[in-house]
């Protein structure tokens, strides 16, 4: 039997080179794969390092069942826990009581799965079982093939851009129902400056009792009309605000006496003042009804009973500081607490909208806190609240410290009754022929001439054929010509002749600057012209009108 032995040796041969050749290609692939793991390992490391030195991001892994595995710096600065704390963990534990009652952070996971990503902003609780508004975002994550292995999270902490943001919208729907609540001020205000003059003009030709009691009544009425519009304009900043050093303790004191009256037997009164507390600058009047009123909320948020607590305080809040917003300086802090019923943070957010109210019909105005508010952000200062439901609340008020101390107004005092006092020639200029008609007849109680224009343009007229007055009253919101305009218009007949400018709107200082001349806001009482008319008329009157001069 014969064997081909070439033929073998040339087999054995090309086997040789294959398997050289297969061991080749095995060495090459399994230098390929280790390079490659080496190179995933490097990048796991770096993406690892990467995660964890991102300190703004909580950023961590869940597994199929939301069990925390992994966590990084961020995460730990941005809830508090440390990694041993939380690894192992369901991250529901950072979800509030309602959403976990609710089932979000179960629908979180199904939203993922079902369409790969969740998102969405809310409030989570930290650690130490403080809130924080954040970012949410979790991704499904899937193996090569294609199974569900687990979710990778992200949270932002949005806290501090959500208070901007609010604190924005909240400035600028103050600011557009602040020009409503303004307009409509005004038109008030033009109706009551012809009633309270006209009820106090009827008075003194009244002899029948009954009918005086009418128009005390009637009085009373329009006052309560007065003080509602004075807190529009508080609430719309369009109150003038006499600003003074005051003491607040004193304030809070002579407050405190009369509140036993107005909030009832049942609710016990503390007070904690500072006795070293910065005069603060602000005006008298408002800050004792902002007390008033603040008092009164807090009555009513203790039906049954309970404490209220007045207390200030000195703080001096730093370039650095960023809660509550407001400038860097001096102030006095005014805390004003109750242990009521609390408001839930819809009713927090709301509690300064004007006609806003949880009160039945008929129980309240909703212009209380709207004009606190006001008035705070007036004296340029701001307000806050602190509440939590079935404990109470606790307002704040920070006031501007006042630079100069306190002393005693020389113009403070008892006002004189108005004299009569030479007479005088006065034009009323007004577009509101009820308001112009008693202005008009107020002055001539008082003893002077007074010559009624309805518009500014009709007075220019006059005052082309008659320049014989010693006094322009003129109102500052005339159609077509307003005040300002129709004064600088007649200085070129009347030279150096005073104006008194009156207005239903209450920018005082401003509109003083622009018009040149003072300002009575309405609705004004007799009193309140004639200590304008001896403030800007001489005694005798700089000249008589032409009817009573003689050759």
């Amino acid at each position: 039997m014969l064997i081909d032995v070439t033929d073998r040796k040339q087999v054995e041969e090309e086997r040789r080179l294959l398997n050289e050749t297969l061991e080749q290609r095995v060495q090459e692939r399994t230098r390929q794969l280790t390079e490659t793991l080496m190179q995933l390992r490097q990048s796991e490391r770096r993406f690892r390092l990467f995660v964890q030195g991102v300190a703004d991001y909580a950023i961590f892994m869940l597994d199929k069942d939301g069990i925390i595995t992994n966590w990084n710096s961020g995460a730990e600065r941005i809830n508090g826990y440390r990694a041993d704390e939380i690894i192992g963990q369901h991250f529901s534990v950072f979800y509030t009581p309602a959403d976990q009652k609710d089932g979000l952070p179960a629908r979180a996971l199904a939203t993922a799965t079902r369409d790969g990503r969740f998102e969405m902003e809310g409030w989570r609780v930290r650690k130490d079982g403080t809130r924080f508004w954040a970012n949410v975002v979790i991704d499904a994550v899937h193996d090569d093939d294609g199974e569900l292995i687990g979710f990778a999270k992200v949270t932002r902490d949005m806290t501090e851009r959500r208070a901007v943001e609010e604190q924005l919208r909240q400035s600028q729907k103050m600011e557009a129902v602040g020009q409503l609540t303004n307009g409509v001020a005004h038109d008030f205000n033009n109706l009551l400056a012809t009633i309270i003059p006209s009820l106090e003009l009827a008075q003194p030709h009244i002899k029948d009792e009954r009918v005086l009691r009418y128009l005390d009544n009637a009085m009373h009425a329009a006052e309560r009309g007065a003080q509602l519009t004075n807190q529009l304009l508080a609430f719309s900043r369009r109150h003038e605000l006499l600003a003074e050093p005051v003491d607040v303790n004193q304030v809070i004191s002579a407050t405190c006496e009369m509140l036993p009256r107005t909030i009832g037997p049942k609710i016990a009164i503390e007070t904690i003042l500072d006795g070293d507390a910065w005069p603060a600058k602000t005006e008298h009047g408002q800050l004792d009804l902002a007390l008033l009123n603040l008092a009164i909320n807090a009555r009513d948020a203790m039906p049954e009973g309970g404490k209220l607590t007045i207390a200030t305080k000195n703080v001096t809040r730093g370039s650095r500081s960023r809660h509550p917003p407001f400038d860097p300086g001096d102030y006095v802090m005014i805390a004003v607490a109750d242990t009521g019923t609390g408001m839930t943070e819809e009713v927090r957010s709301r509690a300064f909208e004007p006609f806003f109210t949880t009160k039945g019909t008929g129980k309240g105005t909703g212009l209380g806190l709207a004009m606190v508010y006001g008035f705070v952000k007036q004296s340029g200062g701001t307000i806050t609240i602190d509440s939590e439901i079935e404990r109470g609340s606790i307002f704040r008020i920070y006031l501007p410290r006042a630079l100069r101390r306190l002393g005693i107004d020389d113009e403070a005092g008892e006002r004189h009754k108005w004299d009569g006092g030479p007479p005088s020639r006065i034009l009323v200029v007004d577009d509101n022929s009820a308001v112009r008609a008693i202005t008009a007849v107020m002055l001539r109680a008082f003893g002077h001439d007074a010559v009624e224009a309805a518009s500014g343009q009709d007075a220019l007229t006059l005052l082309e054929r008659d320049r014989e007055f010693d006094l322009l009253i003129i109102d500052l919101a005339m159609p077509d010509l307003d005040g300002a305009e129709f004064a600088e218009s007649a200085e070129q007949f009347v030279p150096g002749v005073p104006r008194l400018f009156i207005t239903g709107y209450a920018e005082a200082s401003r509109l003083r600057q622009r018009a040149g001349g003072e300002v009575l806001k309405k609705p004004f009482r007799r009193a309140q012209l004639a200590e304008k008319l001896r403030r800007i008329l001489p005694a005798p009157a700089r000249r008589q009108w032409a009817g009573q001069s003689g050759p």
